[in-house]
Parts: structure tokens; sequence; C-alpha cells
């Protein structure tokens, strides 16, 4: 892959990305990798001392760079595009885009440059620790070659599928906010060892660890979700007597309608980016979740 790659943003994911191309793994050479900031002389100065070349000037990141990562919070996405804008070249750039809700449509309307090759991609917080789970979508002028592009980069940070980019929201409520309900549950069963009398040290240990373990084991076996569960319940064990409680709850169809809900959202917010970028009559591109 003879690329330079150019970020926008130098924030958590930022940070990881580099640390994931430079650090240990090591997946870019030194000297591949610049960084551009407007406001923050700090987080620059972290990525700096990674290994990246910095630069305020978005003129001098496109100058060297053929890939460029947009890694900005949605809020400031269309700012950045405008500043990049006459700098891009489609012919010359790949954009990675890291930006919840716009669509590739609306990045290259944004950008100035209608068939700019746009990848999407929705990945998450365990990015900071190479475990990320990270979704890839084409935009229309995106190639095969570029897709592989988006895929060999950030696969430095964790796991790369491609979806579709109707599927994004979807991905978005899934793993882009799973984090979030895992967490939930750590503070439950954290909470739960404190009831019982453990150290809070010891709890948070073994929640860690208990989660960490299942979700290797689920990832290299061949048994379903269900049939896992149905491996640590013994009858008339302390497991059936705890998922009885579980079910009583409501518990797995309250996260089923958590993660819709999530998607639900996704596509409202996608919509309401892409038709704020886009000329009136243009398509937006992130759909609501399918029934």
């Amino acid at each position: 892959m003879d690329r330079t790659v150019g970020l926008v943003g130098a924030g958590s994911m930022a940070q990881a990305l580099v640390s994931g191309w430079l650090g240990g793994r090591s997946a870019l050479p030194a000297g591949s990798v610049w960084a551009c900031n407007r406001s923050r002389d700090d987080r620059l100065t972290a990525l700096a001392a990674m290994g990246a070349a910095v630069t305020r000037d978005k003129g001098e990141l496109c100058a060297a760079a053929t890939t460029i990562v947009l890694a900005v919070k949605p809020v400031d996405a269309a700012a950045a595009l405008s500043a990049l804008a006459p700098h891009l070249s489609a012919e010359r750039h790949l954009l990675i885009s890291l930006v919840a809700g716009l669509s590739a449509e609306a990045i290259a309307v944004l950008s100035g440059q209608p068939d700019l090759p746009v990848v999407r991609a929705m990945s998450n917080t365990p990015s900071a620790v190479g475990s990320a789970a990270t979704a890839i979508a084409a935009g229309p002028a995106a190639s095969a070659a570029h897709l592989e592009t988006a895929r060999a980069l950030l696969s430095a940070v964790g796991d790369v599928i491609v979806v579709d980019e109707a599927d994004l929201a979807a991905v978005t409520a899934l793993s882009g906010s799973g984090p979030a309900y895992v967490y939930l549950l750590m503070e439950a069963l954290h909470q739960a060892a404190g009831r019982l009398g453990l150290p809070p040290e010891v709890g948070r240990r073994l929640t860690a660890q208990t989660v960490l373990g299942a979700a290797k084991l689920a990832l290299v076996s061949e048994h379903t979700p269900h049939e896992l569960v149905r491996q640590v319940a013994s009858p008339g064990g302390t497991t059936v007597a705890a998922l009885e409680v579980l079910d009583a709850r409501g518990f797995s169809q309250a996260l089923v309608d958590a993660v819709v809900r999530a998607a639900e959202r996704a596509g409202e917010l996608g919509l309401a980016a892409s038709a704020a970028a886009l000329p009136e009559g243009g398509a937006a591109l992130e759909l609501p979740v399918r029934p």
C-alpha cells in the first residue's frame, strides 16, 4: 500500500489510528502520516510525539497525503470539508470519513469534488487498544482498490468488515454504540459483586476478565450465542436461576429494542445531516433500519 495518510482531526480516534500505524503494529513507515488540527496544539504535540508530521495548513496536508482521513465531530464536518475543498483532487485523493451520519454523496458535494472517492467508516472506542469493530462502505466513486486501502489502514486498530452504506445506521447502533451497552452490563455486574461483599478491585477484575473471555470464546466458537448460554446454564444450577430473573425482567427484549431505537436515531441523524449538506433534490444515502 503505497500511500501517505493525512488525518484531519486530532481526537481520541486520530490518536488510536496513529498509534496503530506508527506504533507496535507498524502498519505504515515513518514519515507517511500527517495530522492537521485547527485549534488544539496539545493534541498535535501528542501526535508528533507518536511520529506523525503535524501542520495547521490543510493545503500542506493535502499536498503531502494521497489518503485523507476525516476524523472530526459531525458538527465540525462541513467546516472541515469546506477548508479542504480547494486542495482536494478527485484524481489524486481518497477520503475516508469517520464522521457519523454524513453520507458519501454529501461529503463529496461539501468537498467541491462530486467525483471524489469516499469510503465511510464506523468504528468504536476499543480502537484505543487495537480491538475496534469497524465497518466500511464505499461511496459511489470509490473503487475496490479504494475500499482495500481503507480496510488495510483501519485494520491497524482492529477488525474491519465491508457493508453497504445503507447498513451503516444499523452498524452505528450495534457496534458503534455497542461498547456502552457492554459497559452498562459490566457496571451492573460490578454493583452486584459489591452487594455480595467482594472487594471493589476483585469485582472489577473478575467482571472485565469474564466479559473479555466470553467475547474471545464467542469469536472462535462454532456455536451461536444461544448455544453458548446453554453450555453455561446447567439444569437447576445458579446460572439458570439468574437467567430466570433476567427473563422475567425482559432483559433480552429490552436490549433488542434499545439497539433498534439507536439504529432509527442514526437514520434520523443521517438524513438530517445529508439534507443539510446536499442541494435540494439530492439523495440521502443513510437509511433507517429495515424491519
